[in-house]
C-alpha cells in the first residue's frame, strides 16, 4: 500500500475517534436548556469529523487517482527541494507561538505575516506590510469584538 494510503488509514482511526467523541460522548453533559438549542457545542466538531472520514476513504479507496501520475518526490533529490524555507518557516512558527504573550497579538502576527510572505518571496513590500496590518487587526477586532474573547493587542509595558 501507498504511502498516502497508509496516512489516510491512520487519520481514519483518529477520525473515528474524533467523531465518535463528537456524535456520542460530547453533549451528554449539556444543560437541559441548550438541548432545546438548534446549534449545540458540537455541531461543527460533528461536521468536520464526516468531513475528515469521507475525505480519508476516498484517499484509501483511491477515487481522487487520476490518469496523469503527479511527481513523486525523489528522497536522493531532496536537496533540490526548498527546504531551507521551509524550516524557516517552522522556525517562523515556533518564534510567534512563543512571542505571541509577551510581545501582544497584535505586533507578533503582523511581524510573523509580514517574515512569513518574506521567507517565501514576496518583495513588494508596500503590498507585505499592508495585508499583514489589516489582516492582524481584523482578526484581533474578530476574536476579541465578536466572538468576546479577550487577546493581548500589546505588549505588557505598553498597557496590553
Amino acid at each position: 500500500m501507498a504511502l498516502d494510503r497508509w496516512i489516510a488509514l491512520i487519520l481514519l482511526g483518529i477520525c473515528l475517534a474524533y467523531g465518535y467523541t463528537a456524535w456520542f460522548t460530547m453533549d451528554a453533559g449539556l444543560a437541559p436548556f441548550m438541548k432545546r438549542n438548534p446549534i449545540w457545542p458540537s455541531t461543527f466538531p460533528k461536521g468536520l469529523s464526516v468531513l475528515a472520514i469521507t475525505a480519508c476513504l476516498v484517499i484509501l479507496f483511491g477515487l481522487e487517482k487520476s490518469e496523469i501520475k503527479p511527481a513523486e518526490i525523489d528522497y536522493r533529490r531532496l536537496h533540490e527541494y526548498k527546504l531551507g524555507q521551509a524550516i524557516m518557516l517552522l522556525c517562523l512558527m515556533v518564534t510567534y507561538a512563543l512571542c505571541l504573550r509577551p510581545a501582544g497579538f497584535l505586533f507578533s502576527t503582523t511581524a510573523f505575516l509580514f517574515l512569513g510572505s518574506f521567507i517565501l518571496g514576496e518583495r513588494k513590500w508596500i503590498l507585505m506590510i499592508s495585508v499583514a496590518v489589516i489582516a492582524t487587526v481584523v482578526v484581533w477586532f474578530l476574536v476579541q469584538e465578536v466572538l468576546g474573547i479577550y487577546m493581548r493587542p500589546l505588549p505588557g509595558m505598553l498597557g496590553g
